[in-house]
């Protein structure tokens, strides 16, 4: 009898849940980790951990779709190599089959949690050249990539949230027609964009009253052999803002720069702007009209720090 109510009362007893919590994992497909999956790590991590949790990634080709949940914030993905770490998957709009929104289903790799960082990753959608096609989908806030591809066509990476903030840093990012689009705040610093296709590379989705939305920093534009005419971007909703400073582009740019997406008002809504743009697809004197040179004074406003920053998290893109 007193061993039943002495086993009675242990199970009585609160159980520590912090103990339980793993802050460090590793995902090798050979089995040497903790894990041969990578959604099988994210799976286990604790949901609303009180410190950043590391999965690190050992070399190899990952076919798998991966999904890091909206309770799944301060996760950080550190791949082995940039060259040798591959996420792939290949859904695209028709084969999913969802109706007009299909889009949106397709994701390589979709990040819902808050103050993710992901380094020495390659995000590839395998789709091909057939339609929407997305590698990277990001859908939260203070969210960072370094040192990493994200491989595609089009719509290769979708970076959205009303007032979310996102930041790429030296990051490798390809495709054929609106291949970095959304509605949030992002900077692309010191990113290589590859057109693979005669089309439009950006095509943002700013909301009204938000100050900014696609930026980017000593980016270099490069094409394909052939690609020969590029827009820079335009208007997937009429108050768009995407802004070039200190850009190196290549000859596949067109001269005019920018397309109205066949919406005149976003001519008089939109922000499209470049500064100290460089190379033979720098063509400041033939731009459309509604599109804008800024000054030295105007160039100022644009820094990480009055893009990104924050009282709440200041220099969280700083990993």
């Amino acid at each position: 009898m007193r061993v039943v109510l002495l086993l009675a009362l242990l199970l009585a007893l609160p159980v520590s849940s912090h103990a339980q919590i793993v802050y460090e994992m590793t995902v090798a497909q050979d089995g040497s980790g903790d894990f041969e999956s990578i959604q099988a790590a994210i799976d286990a991590t604790k949901a609303f951990p009180d410190k950043r949790i590391t999965i690190h990634v050992k070399n190899g080709v990952y076919h798998e779709p991966v999904k890091v949940y909206e309770w799944n914030p301060m996760v950080s993905l550190i791949g082995e190599s940039v060259e040798g770490t591959v996420i792939t998957w290949g859904s695209h709009f028709k084969q999913v089959n969802k109706g007009r929104n299909s889009t949106f289903h397709t994701p390589t790799v979709q990040i819902n949690g808050d103050d993710f960082h992901g380094e020495n990753l390659t995000i590839r959608n395998t789709a091909g050249p057939v339609g929407q096609a997305v590698a990277l989908a990001i859908n939260a806030d203070r969210v960072s990539f370094y040192n990493s591809r994200f491989l595609g066509h089009q719509d290769t990476v979708y970076a959205t949230g009303e007032g979310k903030k996102q930041y790429f840093k030296n990051c490798y990012i390809e495709g054929t027609t609106d291949f970095i689009f959304g509605r949030a705040t992002a900077v692309f610093d010191g990113c290589q964009i590859h057109s693979l296709a005669d089309s439009y590379i950006t095509a943002a989705s700013t909301p009204q009253g938000v100050e900014h939305g696609l930026v980017f920093f000593d980016a270099t534009l490069t094409a394909n052999t052939g690609v020969e005419s590029v827009y820079l971007g335009r208007p997937w909703r009429t108050y768009a803002q995407t802004v070039f400073i200190n850009t190196q582009m290549g000859e596949h740019i067109r001269p005019e720069g920018w397309h109205n997406w066949s919406n005149p008002e976003a001519e008089r809504q939109s922000f499209y702007a470049e500064h100290n743009s460089r190379g033979p697809g720098a063509a400041p004197q033939q731009r459309a009209s509604w599109s804008h040179q800024l000054n030295e004074d105007e160039a100022q406003h644009y820094s990480l720090e009055t893009i990104l920053g924050s009282e709440r998290h200041p220099e969280w893109y700083l990993r």
